[in-house]
């Protein structure tokens, strides 16, 4: 690092986000070219905390950490603004949120730009993720047939909830308790269980469809599709792990591939007991 980075860096002063930032987060989101709203800022900000960097009074980097119980975190929202990059506030954001992190386990999607830093603070890549957005207008046949899929009720969160950690690898009982609350959800029964479900809420351009957790990868088209077909012409996001194998079926429908990140993992911990359950499509690239 350069003597005017250090320099630059060690005159930052880093606080704790808050509602007050949020403004300027946004500005400097919209100037990445993120399609986040201000309640998207809100929503990621209300599920864990956040860490800004100032210069001066103005916002200059953003980070945010979204705990999931004791061992893992997401890291996210990580913005330098671009009069400021290549001066250390990268690496000042990250290391004030592995702090906030506490030791648990960290997951984020690197951009390019971003991963060389990432691999420098200990971080390992574990699979790509891509981004799938359009307007959908499916056909008449698109929404799935079966008697099984319907829309989710409060009964149904605790078995939400244990497939989903079967999936992620930690409990995020808050974090589907606030979908539960902005979104629509909708799971997938057999034999009076919950074999799957996945969520739809107002996100960026429009609508983001995600978590999906299911067993099969025809239960995951199902539920994607139903709350597809529900919302005719709106614009549509999934971000999905290239393993899911959906990407040509997605695009078929319509919703075509047009970006990809790096999910990447530092200090590893012991996940949640594995099951059939299967990540098919993210909350968000923030969240996982």
């Amino acid at each position: 690092m350069s003597t005017t980075a250090d320099s630059t860096a060690d005159l930052l002063r880093i606080a704790d986000m808050t509602e007050a930032h949020l403004p300027e987060a946004l500005r400097l989101s919209r100037a990445a070219g993120w399609p986040h709203r201000l309640e998207d800022w809100r929503f990621v900000l209300q599920l864990g905390s956040g860490k800004v960097a100032l210069s001066g009074e103005a916002v200059v980097g953003t980070t945010c950490v979204t705990p999931f119980g004791e061992s893992v975190a997401t890291v996210n929202m990580i913005i330098v603004d671009a009069a400021m990059r290549g001066r250390g506030v990268g690496r000042k954001v990250m290391e004030a949120a592995m702090a906030l992190a506490a030791g648990r386990e960290l997951r984020l999607v690197a951009t390019p730009d971003g991963r060389p830093l990432y691999e420098k603070l200990g971080f390992t890549a574990t699979g790509t993720i891509f981004q799938h957005q359009g307007n959908v207008s499916p056909p008449d046949d698109f929404a799935p047939v079966g008697e099984g899929l319907r829309p989710a009720c409060t009964g149904d969160m605790a078995a939400i909830a244990a497939l989903d950690a079967q999936a992620f690898g930690a409990m995020r009982a808050a974090l589907i308790g606030a979908l539960f609350a902005c979104g629509q959800v909708n799971v997938l029964e057999r034999h009076g269980s919950v074999t799957g479900f996945a969520v739809r809420r107002a996100f960026g351009r429009g609508l983001v469809v995600g978590p999906v957790v299911a067993t099969r990868h025809e239960d995951a088209l199902a539920l994607i599709g139903g709350l597809c077909h529900d919302a005719p012409g709106d614009f549509i996001r999934l971000d999905v792990p290239e393993t899911s194998g959906l990407s040509a079926a997605l695009a078929g429908w319509g919703l075509v591939r047009v970006d990809s990140g790096l999910a990447m993992r530092r200090n590893p911990a012991p996940g949640v007991a594995a099951g059939k359950a299967i990540t098919y499509a993210l909350a968000s690239q923030a969240l996982g």
